[in-house]
């Protein structure tokens, strides 16, 4: 019996290798799993926590698609930073938040990726504040940004739109997936409780609710200190 048990589960685990199994998959389990139970889209950047160790060193992913993916596009995107680079470090420097950013072109998208200490909302207004000309320079290349400009003069709904185009973090621990899913539903935690082996599965289909993500919440390295501490610590101030 324990022979024919080792047996057949040597053969279920070697299903996911199988070309008809793969096959079936793709285009007949993983579409029925989508139109039996779909995932609601669940929210970019990271959540909001009690823990102060959870409140630095945070991660924006801004993932913005261009109108024109072209490469004569994609060189204007890189022009609009680069012909206001001087404005862009000095507006970075001064964003009243601790943080470290950059902007990036990847494919058809250009992106800024960031970590900053504290909150989402006041971040994104220090931006704003210091850089909001050259956002506009921007997201005026960017699709379906138009009604953003000027970014000074709509700053609640950049922030919305910000929050959009940030990717969802997946959860550190696996299982809370379920909690945010049930969240987004409306539906109080854990009822009907959730069955672990659907975790695969639900992993399956908010991947193709949210088919870009970042995987987890990073990894901090100073836990509950944020670098405005460690500055003040030496007499630098806030």
């Amino acid at each position: 019996m324990t022979r024919q048990n080792s047996w057949f589960n040597r053969y279920v685990n070697s299903l996911p290798e199988r070309g008809w199994f793969k096959f079936l998959s793709r285009y007949v389990v993983v579409p029925y799993w989508i139109w039996k139970d779909p995932k609601p889209k669940l929210p970019g950047g990271p959540r909001p926590s009690p823990q102060p160790s959870e409140n630095v060193q945070r991660m924006m992913n801004l993932i913005m698609p261009l109108k024109d993916p072209s490469p004569a596009g994609r060189a204007r995107a890189t022009l609009a930073v680069a012909q206001n680079v001087e404005e862009v470090f000095a507006g970075l420097d001064n964003v009243g938040t601790v943080h470290f950013a950059r902007f990036l072109l990847i494919d058809d998208k250009i992106c800024m990726i960031s970590v900053y200490d504290g909150d989402f909302s006041n971040y994104i207004r220090d931006f704003i504040t210091t850089i909001g000309s050259v956002f506009n320079d921007v997201i005026s290349l960017v699709e379906g940004a138009e009604h953003l400009i000027p970014t000074e003069h709509n700053v609640e709904e950049f922030i919305d739109w910000v929050q959009e185009h940030d990717l969802f973090q997946a959860p550190d621990f696996a299982t809370d997936l379920f909690g945010l899913q049930d969240a987004a539903k409306g539906l109080p935690p854990n009822k009907p409780p959730h069955k672990l082996e659907s975790l695969p599965r639900e992993f399956v289909l908010q991947l193709h609710a949210n088919r870009n993500i970042s995987l987890g919440g990073g990894y901090r390295a100073y836990p509950g200190v944020s670098a405005a501490q460690v500055r003040q610590k030496f007499g630098q101030g806030w």
